[in-house]
């Protein structure tokens, strides 16, 4: 018998905004994986703390945030094996993710490599698309309102493409693409309608309307709710 892999949506960093399911996973489990940084730090290692028994073995893997997805790639590739050797030996193992595991979670790398092979449950989190709304007092969409979901890497032109026929969009992965974010957002005469919210419903919330954000750059952990007028 092989191990089952379960992939658990922590949410956007409230340890209180864990769902009950996950505590008991968590509160359960002998192997517990999760990401890291290169120096150590792991945000879904901190919202989780609270609910990891002290007998548990935990398997730190370094993710790095790459641009080469060659890089990217065989990272995922290395952490799969190393998850897949302990479901060989008939062990399961808990993966911790951020937010939700399959709204741009890296989860969807592992699951990707290890579905075929083995038993695998997501478990659904509070994604930061929502906790960003909430953090806002922003209802996001209502009646036959439409809402789009864009990556901040996107190019410029597709960025405005996409935007210009929208009735509401979350961009996310803002860092170090907020220049050109805001750049579009005032092409379209969107600022007003526009709001910055980072490290949703954690310590350092920070929530500004765009048109006073002076900032250059952002945090990874950040996302612009855009609302606008299409008629």
């Amino acid at each position: 018998m092989t191990g089952k892999v379960y992939g658990l949506g922590l949410g956007p960093g409230d340890p209180e905004l864990v769902t009950m399911k996950a505590a008991r996973l968590i509160g359960a489990a002998q192997i517990i994986a999760y990401p890291r940084t290169r120096t150590g730090d792991s945000f879904v290692r901190d919202i989780a703390a609270p609910y990891i028994p002290a007998a548990a073995q935990e398997i730190p893997l370094d993710t790095p945030m790459a641009i080469d997805t060659a890089i990217a790639q065989a990272k995922y590739d290395e952490h799969a094996e190393i998850i897949a050797a302990h479901l060989e030996a008939g062990r399961d193992v808990v993966l911790l993710c951020e937010g939700d595991p399959f709204l741009f979670g890296s989860f969807m790398y592992l699951y990707d490599r290890l579905a075929d092979r083995f038993e695998v449950e997501v478990v659904p989190g509070v994604s930061s698309v929502t906790a960003c709304a909430a953090a806002a007092g922003l209802p996001l969409v209502g009646r036959e309102d439409i809402l789009t979901v864009l990556p901040g890497t996107l190019p410029e032109e597709i960025l405005e493409r996409e935007l210009a026929h929208t009735s509401a969009a979350v961009i996310m992965k803002v860092g170090r693409h907020l220049p050109k974010i805001r750049a579009v957002i005032e092409r379209l005469g969107c600022t007003g309608g526009a709001t910055y919210v980072e490290r949703a419903l954690t310590p350092g919330q920070r929530v500004v309307p765009l048109a006073r954000l002076t900032d250059e750059t952002a945090p990874y952990f950040s996302i612009i709710l855009v609302f606008r007028d299409t008629d």
